[in-house]
């Protein structure tokens, strides 16, 4: 089995350069994954580097709306998903249709959309925000503005109470983020009195009441690797655990359980979609290929690009 595995990856990388092509990967993505990628990284960082990649090709292991927007922000290159079904349940919970109606329903609000959207929602915005950035844009923006911000009510209240804003949310959630168990956590931290309990912001309030940092993937990846504890409770999806592994040897790091025992729901199963094979087979087919709308993807990049702006 490990000689399959090696030869598939010997043939990814050969047609990784015949196609001219950056494999791009998200870290709640496989750990084989993740090895392979010529980046890896959260949201932010995956919009920041598409467009100073110089290939051809961007192969983005991830989810849809992230070859979405890497499409929008590289028209000119050829964007591959392993595979299309890799979607978002937070995304899926926003309709473009549903949100167009809610701010027209909320006129005279500025927009603000969380990067887990689709193109289409994307289109209706004024400033799309990552995990990363979002505070720091909503800072941003006149401390009397009114602001309709979506699709993730946890983000967007956890921004609320750290700013003091009332920003009006639109109702909708991570199913891996929503699936923490508050009391297994409770449970865990007394098992482990000195681990550190790392969140990401689109957990329920309860769980990042308790939390020690609260952070995007690459804000809890910076805490564990400058942290002089030694151990964690990590709750987001269990594909950071790789890279935190890789770079906090001699560290542990333990999966914050769900609220169903025995259920894999810390696991996001869109992003187990991206497999060695289907990215073998997309490289090899050129095939599948993210594509959007041209005006769909002339009124997103102004969001986007007012993002990475303000992300400087």
């Amino acid at each position: 089995m490990e000689k399959d595995k090696e030869a598939l990856i010997a043939e990814i990388r050969r047609l990784k350069q015949e196609r001219d092509a950056a494999i791009m990967a998200h870290y709640y993505t496989d750990g084989d994954i993740q090895d392979i990628a010529d980046v890896v990284g959260d949201s932010l960082a995956l919009a920041q580097k598409a467009r100073t990649l110089s290939n051809k090709v961007i192969v983005l292991c991830g989810v849809h709306f992230m070859g979405e927007t890497a499409k929008i922000l590289c028209p000119d290159k050829t964007v591959l998903v392993p595979d299309m079904e890799a979607g978002c349940s937070l995304a899926d919970s926003c309709p473009a249709d549903e949100f167009e109606a809610f701010v027209k329903a909320h006129p005279g609000h500025t927009v603000v959309s969380y990067v887990n959207t689709s193109a289409a929602v994307k289109a209706l915005t004024d400033v799309v925000v990552t995990s990363s950035n979002a505070r720091k844009i909503v800072d941003a923006l006149p401390r009397d503005e009114k602001i309709i911000f979506g699709p993730d009510r946890n983000l967007g209240n956890y921004i609320n109470s750290e700013t003091g804003r009332q920003m009006l949310l639109w109702d909708g959630a991570c199913h891996v983020h929503e699936q923490f168990s508050l009391q297994a956590i409770i449970d865990l931290k007394k098992q482990h009195p000195g681990a550190r309990l790392l969140v990401h912001p689109e957990c329920k309030k309860a769980v990042t009441l308790l939390a020690d940092h609260v952070g995007s993937t690459a804000s809890l990846l910076d805490y564990a690797r400058n942290s002089d504890a030694t151990e964690f409770i990590v709750a987001t999806e269990s594909g950071i655990l790789h890279k935190m592994r890789q770079l906090c040897p001699g560290k542990s790091f333990i999966p914050a359980p769900p609220e169903e025992a025995g259920c894999a729901c810390n696991n996001c199963s869109y992003m187990k979609l991206n497999t060695l094979g289907k990215l073998r087979d997309c490289l090899r087919d050129m095939s599948p290929a993210i594509e959007v709308d041209p005006e769909i993807a002339r009124k997103a990049i102004r969001p986007i690009d007012r993002m990475l702006e303000l992300s400087k």
